[in-house]
């Protein structure tokens, strides 16, 4: 009776085994691959791959046709209320400053005052000057209709630290001296707005690659385009960007119509700048056509492992990272480039950075999301680091994730967390401290989860259906 009690047993256990293995999760099974020791370099994918291949299916629409007009339409009036608010902001402050302030004002300091005759003149610090003492119209009077012919673009700047990247930057290129400034556009909570220079109205040069040395242009605005500047040319700047010595607005949006009106009063062509740009970025494609087939589903892994590396590594060495390093580090991710290739990008990144930035040399070898993408990247970390600190913390993440759309919960396969917990364990591969997440970090995780995905808008559901953006 024993025996036989111990087959039954043994029998029932065998069913209710077969049995959970058919109804279990993609978690559970993910989790048994997890016990098998990953391989240092490989190739296939690894169980933290397929817990981020998940998020790649997260393509639903979060929104029915009505409800995703009137939010496009909001968002469409809120964009245009701060970019006006910005442009009347220019306009005052250029027109006031125009004549009262304008350096040429300082000429006559010498008058007669009637009330002193015992001096013959007097000292401009002693004399008070009203607006009906200054000349009229100086040599740089600048007038509403001069300053009308301007070109608007919207940029962001291109750094590792969360507070300066998510800055709201509007610049303006003026196309009667051919000078540009740039406002940020700063929110104090629901109603108060405030616009501040943050590069002052003048003519400036490239730092960096191919035009360096020359004046920016009308042909040098376009979406993608790096305006460059010296940190020591603007003393205002926060202290985070002065640590470099020159630093990059990228430009994210552009005011077509108006550079299309001042294209056609515009007769300069630099042919061979341009020729120069496009074989630079034909050398960047070749190198990254080559990687991406092999980087296509394992993009997250490789591109955070990429940063987590680099940025540990500068902490050891003190910012200082070399030719070695980067080579270094592409063959411990079996990325395999060939010495001509390699050559080609290193002679190409050193002479465009000064500064041997691994962001930028990820970017080259890896390629890069487009601007339209990289606005709702900023535009999640935005709300979820709503004091703008540069960081964000893990529980804040967990608590603000949200898979109920996700394609394997409504099928039923898995449950809501789940889904949050496999993104959160991808994320957490990402970080340096995993109670917390960099923006750097941030972006890197959808930079690489970016690779896997042909259409903008899918990759931009993601974000939609996971941060409710």
């Amino acid at each position: 009776m024993k025996e036989g009690y111990r087959q039954y047993s043994q029998r029932e256990a065998e069913k209710k085994a077969k049995k959970s293995q058919l109804h279990e999760s993609p978690r559970k099974i993910i989790q048994q691959k997890d016990s098998q020791p990953e391989k240092q370099i490989v190739d296939e994918l690894t169980a933290l791959d397929e817990k981020a291949l998940l998020q790649q299916c997260y393509t639903n629409k979060p929104y029915t046709g009505k409800q995703s007009i009137r939010k496009l339409e909001a968002e469409d009036v809120a964009e245009e209320r701060k970019k006006q608010i910005v442009v009347e902001q220019v306009m005052i402050d250029q027109l006031c400053r125009a004549v009262i302030s304008d350096p040429e004002q300082n000429g006559n300091i010498c008058e007669k005052d009637p009330s002193l005759p015992g001096l013959r003149t007097v000292p401009l610090c002693f004399r008070r000057r009203t607006l009906h003492e200054t000349k009229i119209r100086t040599r740089s009077a600048l007038t509403e209709n001069m300053l009308s012919n301007k070109l608007r673009f919207d940029g962001r700047l291109i750094s590792r630290n969360g507070r300066d990247a998510c800055r709201e930057l509007i610049g303006f290129f003026f196309a009667y001296d051919k000078s540009l400034t740039i406002y940020e556009f700063r929110q104090f909570g629901k109603n108060r707005t405030n616009a501040l220079p943050f590069i002052q109205k003048g003519v400036y040069d490239h730092q960096r690659g191919q035009r360096k040395g020359k004046q920016y242009s009308l042909k040098d605005f376009y979406i993608g385009a790096d305006l460059t500047f010296l940190s020591l040319h603007h003393p205002g700047l926060p202290e985070s960007i002065k640590q470099k010595t020159i630093f990059t607005v990228r430009v994210t949006n552009i005011d077509e119509t108006a550079r299309a009106f001042l294209k056609v009063a515009d007769s300069e062509i630099d042919e061979d700048c341009i020729k120069q740009d496009d074989d630079v970025m034909t050398i960047f494609r070749n190198v990254q056509d080559k990687l991406k087939e092999k980087i296509i589903k394992r993009g997250v892994r490789i591109v955070t492992r990429l940063g987590k590396y680099f940025r540990e590594l500068e902490k050891k060495q003190n910012g200082m990272l070399n030719k070695a390093d980067f080579k270094h580090a592409l063959k411990m991710l079996n990325l395999e480039v060939t010495e001509e290739d390699f050559e080609s990008l290193w002679l190409i990144l050193d002479d465009h950075i000064g500064e041997t930035d691994y962001f930028e040399f990820t970017r080259a070898i890896l390629g890069e999301m487009n601007e339209y993408r990289k606005a709702f990247v900023r535009k999640a970390y935005m709300k979820l680091d709503y004091s703008k600190t540069g960081s964000v913390p893990m529980v804040d993440i967990r608590k603000c994730y949200c898979a109920r759309r996700h394609p394997q919960v409504l099928a039923g396969n898995a449950t809501e967390e789940e889904i949050k917990s496999s993104f959160i364990e991808t994320l957490e591969d990402a970080c340096s401290n995993p109670n917390e997440v960099l923006f750097c970090e941030f972006e890197d995780y959808y930079e690489g989860l970016s690779i896997g995905m042909i259409d903008d808008e899918d990759f931009v559901n993601t974000l939609r259906n996971s941060w409710g953006i």
